[in-house]
């Protein structure tokens, strides 16, 4: 076995049985993550110069999107670059920065999807005390602390994980992940602390799950009772409930392959497995938001009507 505090360079395989494609999935992901830009940063625009937009609802939007750009350009230039080259490597301090990276983007994306359904809970179901509970400092201190929570937890994830020593140097994945660089750890190393801090991390955006589940339990039934909370279930709710589904499924999918999946599966099934989080909610969500909320798609409608003019 090597020894990583002589060899600081991590060898990526998951690229292994595909590199005779490479070309082609070269083109496809650079077009790819292009568009996901160009959506987000589009929707990023609209809402900061539009003081219309200046909502809490479209200010969480954005958020969201901002996180899609961080959490995308964490994976795909890395990713670009290994399809060019022979050889997959990544330094080990770089490694430990895209896993950060990975963490803290999927982290942050539960925590805002939880403020947009906190936010939802308390326009519909206390429309009376919405503007007394969610003023613009409220708003502010949770999407801060939306924020700095993950980048906190992971900060001290990261920095157990770099006191380890480590004998593999091989990642049997297209980018880094903490819990599999904690796997390359020597047998004689303590990962105690890691694997306490790992599942205090679950622990805590289980509990963001079930938040969100308690906050629609309510709004189902108020919205039950009220065709008028019904239509704006319907205009803000559904895309926040796709978007909020999408998310958890393919997030749960990925944390429940590592940790129990079969190393036998094809490899191209498990990088899908691997990458759904950064292929799926950053192209959906502006989408999704910006076709069904009224006063986005307004904007847009209106943006390209001027141009066309």
């Amino acid at each position: 076995m090597d020894n990583v505090s002589v060899v600081r360079i991590f060898t990526l395989t998951g690229l292994n049985e595909t590199m005779d494609h490479r070309t082609a999935i070269f083109s496809l992901t650079l077009v790819y993550y292009c568009v996901v830009l160009f959506l987000n940063i589009s929707l990023i625009v609209i809402i900061v110069l539009n003081e219309n937009l200046h909502e809490p609802m479209y200010v969480l939007l954005c958020c969201v999107c901002i996180n899609a750009v961080y959490g995308t350009t964490g994976f795909y230039p890395k990713f670009l670059l290994d399809l060019l080259s022979f050889s997959q490597e990544i330094s080990y301090d770089w490694c430990l920065f895209q896993a950060f990276i990975m963490y803290s983007f999927a982290c942050c994306e539960l925590s805002i999807l939880a403020l947009m359904a906190y936010d939802r809970y308390l326009a519909i179901c206390r429309p009376l005390h919405y503007h007394t509970l969610m003023t613009r400092r409220r708003l502010s201190q949770l999407v801060s602390f939306s924020w700095l929570t993950p980048f906190c937890i992971f900060s001290i994830s990261i920095l157990l994980t770099s006191r380890l020593e480590l004998c593999r140097l091989t990642i049997k994945r297209l980018f880094c992940v903490n819990w599999i660089i904690v796997q390359l750890a020597c047998p004689d190393s303590s990962t105690l602390s890691n694997n306490i801090v790992s599942y205090a991390t679950i622990l805590i955006y289980v509990s963001h799950g079930c938040f969100i589940v308690w906050t629609y339990m309510h709004l189902v039934r108020t919205c039950a009772t009220s065709k008028e909370n019904r239509v704006k279930f319907m205009q803000t709710c559904v895309p926040h409930l796709i978007s909020m589904t999408t998310f958890l499924t393919v997030i749960v999918f990925d944390l429940m392959y590592m940790r129990f999946g079969s190393a036998e599966m094809p490899q191209s099934l498990q990088n899908f497995i691997a990458i759904e989080f950064l292929v799926f909610p950053p192209m959906m969500n502006p989408l999704i938001y910006g076709f069904k909320l009224t006063k986005i798609r307004n904007t847009i409608l209106s943006l390209i009507y001027v141009r066309i003019q």
